[in-house]
């Protein structure tokens, strides 16, 4: 299993980092389970002020269940979950002062109120994203793209667009870098890839098959395997050796194709922006010769 980003040790961020890690487990609880991480997630104030006893009965569950539920999240048992959850109520409450009220788009939302949630709803994906980015993943996901003599993007749908992304900006800055949308292409691609090399493969949900199959493809050459992804104990973070987690709420009117997106971004430009800090002359070297071909021949004919 690759190294999955449990962020880095910021104590500021605390607060809240236990929502983070409830959204990341969701697709692996029992329904038991589920239904204890639903009222943590939708009132932790509420649930942080119930006892093991009152927050049981409330998920229609067992007492056991709570607690194999914390001990999941790594607390030791239900009081240290509860104070997590008191502070991140807290944390939540004092960030959505002076802010648009909820989260969801309902349909009697005016225009200016759906402009207003969305920017909220992303500015908290970039945020929350940012406050549990494993930085030492991070860096080693850069060490390996640095000297890599080629590297693979892989990913299907809405994550096409940030393979898309990631694959302009490492062109421009000289890292030889081909996106795969296509499965049989990214397989065929993969298959000769060799060590030293590097694959990356975005899913939102780490379940996406056709990426899975690439990067396990890319990871048995004995290439580099890198998994975007917002959820660390996905199958596509088993196939990786270094993950680097998303960390988005999804709503009913905002399907993973958005907010991911924006979550997924912010990590390309995270990447990104540390391979280019490597060597910043020859970075602003090959910007400055790709911005003067396009400037001088994109829309010319030749001869004019």
């Amino acid at each position: 299993m690759g190294s999955n980003a449990g962020g880095a040790d910021r104590s500021s961020d605390n607060r809240s980092d236990v929502l983070i890690r409830i959204r990341a487990i969701v697709p692996e609880l029992t329904p038991s389970e589920h239904r204890v991480a639903q009222l943590a997630l939708d009132e932790p104030t509420e649930s942080a002020a119930r006892t093991v006893t009152e927050l049981a009965q409330a998920a229609d569950t067992s007492q056991a269940t709570v607690v194999r539920f914390a001990q999941r999240l790594g607390f030791g048992g239900y009081p240290a979950l509860r104070l997590a959850l008191a502070a991140a109520g807290a944390a939540e409450h004092a960030s959505s002062v002076d802010t648009v009220p909820g989260t969801d788009i309902s349909a009697h939302d005016d225009l200016a109120t759906v402009v207003a949630k969305v920017a909220n709803l992303d500015t908290s994906a970039v945020r929350d994203t940012v406050s549990q980015l494993d930085l030492s993943a991070l860096a080693a996901v850069v060490d390996a793209v640095v000297t890599a003599p080629r590297l693979d993007v892989y990913g299907v749908g809405a994550s096409t667009i940030v393979g898309m992304d990631l694959q302009m900006k490492l062109q421009r800055i000289g890292r030889f870098t081909q996106m795969w949308s296509d499965q049989h292409l990214a397989l065929a691609s993969a298959a000769l890839l060799t060590r030293g090399d590097v694959a990356i493969g975005i899913s939102h949900s780490g379940t996406t098959a056709e990426t899975v199959n690439a990067l396990q493809e890319a990871r048995s050459q004995h290439a580099t395997t890198v998994a975007v992804t917002n959820f660390p104990n996905s199958e596509l973070a088993q196939v990786a050796d270094l993950t680097l987690t998303t960390a988005v709420r999804e709503t009913t009117m905002r399907s993973g194709a958005i907010g991911s997106r924006i979550a997924a971004l912010t990590v390309v430009d995270c990447l990104f922006e540390a391979v280019a800090q490597r060597d910043v002359p020859a970075t602003r070297r090959a910007l400055q010769r790709t911005r003067d071909a396009v400037a001088l021949r994109a829309h010319r004919l030749p001869g004019r």
